[in-house]
């Protein structure tokens, strides 16, 4: 079976421009009814979003939903692992980062996470969600804690596929655009950028790019990296 990540971009839950990314995440899982764990450590357990989650995903996709709550429940260990590996897919909300990857090492649900890809179950995610599967991201976390004073941070993931992740990257956060700092990022310490625009996502197997998944007109993801002290936007193709 092969290992199967679906990174998105961003976009609102829950609306028809979304539609196709996640009717292929539930395709991925090779099951009618899948199980679908919702993780919203990013957004500090919202209530709202895993209504939300649970609406669009139950509802109407039809998946069996249940939610992880890491800040507000404070979960044993046992009920942590068991959610997990019972999950046909895993799908991370959006938010703040860096708190979410502190937490997550802190009770070991990063390992727990690795142990669910290595077995093939389906992980997704948009935005934090996107950043947490590769080696670091591009991430506004600092603007969770000090909106009037903040930069763009790089935030170590759990390293599944290599790069620096850029989510939203023909957005902006509080009006500073991703796309101009993600390459200064990268005009600073090199190594391989991949950028995915609002409303697209990356179809990775085994770790590597499979197709890209676009739900709205002339979004696209991209490499992003060093060529002779240039930096270089290369956009991926749809399929490779």
């Amino acid at each position: 079976m092969p290992k199967t990540i679906v990174a998105i971009g961003g976009g609102k839950i829950g609306t028809n421009a979304r539609l196709p990314i996640d009717r292929e995440i539930i395709r991925l899982s090779n099951t009618k009814n899948p199980k679908l764990l919702f993780i919203p450590t990013a957004s500090s357990d919202s209530e709202l979003y895993w209504k939300q989650i649970r609406k669009y995903f139950g509802d109407f996709l039809k998946c069996g939903t249940d939610v992880l709550f890491l800040m507000k429940e404070k979960p044993k260990q046992e009920q942590i692992r068991r959610k997990i590996s019972s999950a046909d897919i895993i799908y991370v909300g959006g938010g703040n980062t860096l708190q979410m990857m502190r937490i997550w090492r802190r009770l070991g649900v990063d390992k727990l996470l690795l142990a669910a890809y290595a077995k093939g179950t389906v992980l997704a995610g948009t935005s934090a969600g996107s950043i947490c599967w590769f080696d670091s991201g591009h991430s506004d976390s600092m603007s969770f804690y000090s909106p009037r004073k903040w930069k763009y941070i790089n935030v170590r993931g759990l390293g599944i596929i290599p790069g620096i992740n850029c989510p939203h990257y023909n957005g902006r956060t509080l009006g500073v655009p991703r796309r101009k700092n993600f390459q200064d990022l990268i005009r600073k310490t090199g190594g391989i950028g991949i950028a995915i625009d609002n409303h697209c996502a990356i179809e990775f197997r085994d770790g590597r790019v499979y197709t890209v998944l676009a739900s709205k007109p002339r979004v696209k993801a991209y490499r992003v990296f060093k060529r002779q002290r240039q930096v270089v936007e290369e956009p991926i193709a749809p399929e490779e």
